[in-house]
């Protein structure tokens, strides 16, 4: 499968409407299911060693509009890792303590440590993408100058675009990979499945009305997760752009592209020296012959 044509770093205009939403192989579910699995054990042997070694961190970001299945991609492709070595974290609106801080202080509480896979299920982004369709949002945010909508700058969100660059570079100076998904889904996959979620009674609980009216501002939030994407992919941090109105072949791509960058990095066990290993033979001896 060629990686490569899922990968945005920035360097052209986005137009999203150019970006499939479907992918394009065409795989028996059941040839997915096998290759998954197959990719949820190689996931799970570098997780082993990542967290043995503890001098790397990985953090996945799922950004996505309400549907795309962030909730059951997460679920499926990181169902082999050990759950000690992966912390899962969901950025809802800011709480007030959040909002007394600048608007990163919350992902530093919840970043990965070294040895750990994060998972942001929705991420920081979220602070230049809803405040962007609804600005009115940013009122709340105590910002100095900023007490009405006519004192947001023009600038503004190219600084936090800036940001956002300048702390995904700070983290890989720190050892991190950051490894950044938008799912991409089509405005009719949507209603199908908003649909779904009413119909099918084991899944009312997913149905939301708030959902129904972001819904409603469908085009806005298309030009702003483009300019989003295009301001915030570099090289060294690129977007995976993912066709996603198919569930499992989204989750295929996904784990392959999270398995190609992780064989990237140079994990493996602690090696022990000479010393500890003596000590560790008699160590068994002592306890072969008590």
């Amino acid at each position: 499968m060629d990686l490569k044509q899922y990968v945005y770093t920035g360097n052209q205009t986005l137009d999203l409407a150019k970006w499939p939403t479907l992918p394009p192989f065409k795989i028996a579910t059941s040839e997915i299911k096998t290759a998954i699995d197959k990719n949820i054990k190689q996931l799970a042997s570098y997780q082993d060693k990542l967290y043995a070694q503890s001098r790397y961190g990985v953090l996945i970001i799922f950004q996505a509009l309400d549907a795309a299945g962030k909730d059951s991609m997460i679920r499926h492709i990181l169902s082999g890792v050990n759950p000690e070595g992966i912390v899962v974290n969901n950025f809802k609106a800011p709480s007030q303590q959040d909002l007394a801080h600048d608007f990163l202080w919350r992902v530093h509480q919840v970043f990965p440590r070294r040895g750990q896979i994060g998972v942001f299920n929705r991420s920081y982004y979220e602070d230049v993408l809803i405040t962007q369709v609804h600005p009115e949002i940013l009122l709340r945010e105590n910002l100095p100058g900023i007490d009405q909508l006519a004192d947001i700058p023009t600038d503004f969100f190219s600084t936090r675009y800036q940001d956002l660059r300048h702390f995904e570079n700070y983290a890989a100076h720190c050892g991190y990979k950051v490894l950044k998904f938008f799912l991409h889904l089509s405005q009719p996959e949507q209603k199908n499945r908003f649909a779904r979620r009413i119909e099918l009674p084991d899944k009312n609980w997913k149905f939301s009305e708030a959902d129904i009216c972001e819904a409603a501002y469908w085009p806005k939030y298309q030009r702003v997760y483009a300019d989003v994407l295009q301001h915030t992919a570099t090289n060294q941090n690129p977007w995976h752009i993912i066709p996603a109105d198919d569930k499992w072949s989204s989750r295929l791509i996904v784990s392959q592209i999270i398995n190609q960058q992780l064989q990237q990095l140079p994990l493996a066990y602690p090696q022990t020296s000479a010393a500890r290993r003596q000590e560790l033979q008699q160590i068994l001896h002592q306890l072969e012959n008590e």
